[in-house]
């Protein structure tokens, strides 16, 4: 490798590395996640708000930085995205083993974080996509609202706004909640 050159990364590295949760993978360069206060609040909001559907057996809820090695155009591109639910069913023995998970959540949940650029994020929701993810959601804590991209329909996704209902749809069916429950409260609606 001549100076200069950029140093290339496998899946396996990212698991060996000291810092290798800070990243993911894209074309074997390392893509450094980054997460502000509120959007890593939101991401454990969402998480939170997911656990009765593991609690009640139906699947599993995994937390940011749960890595997925699932994309079949590029063995080694590793995606974590904030929060991610797969369905019992496709997971029956539950999370085992170590390593990157192979198979694509049934919702990966993407937030929003100040230093994020769209180009990014829009390449990280088609990724999913294209692995075979049924719904992506986008949830974006500046402008308070959920966009929705479906497998069956990626070019029509759906913008929530914070009074809206969001719901599970097939991924999980029987999950509601406002939209403004994911974000904390706007500073004129907390008691001093």
């Amino acid at each position: 490798m001549s100076i200069g050159e950029p140093q290339t990364y496998t899946p396996e590295d990212l698991l060996t590395m000291p810092d290798g949760d800070r990243y993911e993978l894209v074309n074997g360069e390392l893509r450094e996640r980054h997460m502000s206060q509120e959007s890593s609040w939101v991401a454990g909001k969402i998480f939170r708000l997911l656990g009765p559907f593991e609690d009640r057996g139906l699947g599993w809820v995994f937390p940011e930085g749960t890595s997925y090695q699932c994309f079949s155009w590029d063995a080694t591109r590793v995606r974590k995205p904030d929060t991610s639910f797969i369905r019992r069913e496709r997971l029956p023995d539950g999370p085992t083993g170590e390593g990157h998970t192979k198979i694509a959540p049934d919702l990966a949940v993407e937030v929003v974080s100040p230093h994020d650029s769209l180009y990014d994020v829009d390449a990280k929701v088609a990724d999913f996509l294209d692995a075979g993810v049924r719904v992506v959601w986008v949830a974006n804590p500046h402008q308070r609202t959920v966009t929705i991209y479906r497998l069956q329909d990626p070019s029509s996704p759906t913008r929530l706004t914070e009074s809206d209902e969001l719901r599970g749809e097939e991924s999980l069916e029987g999950f509601r909640c406002r939209v403004g429950e994911l974000f904390p409260p706007h500073k004129s609606d907390t008691s001093e």
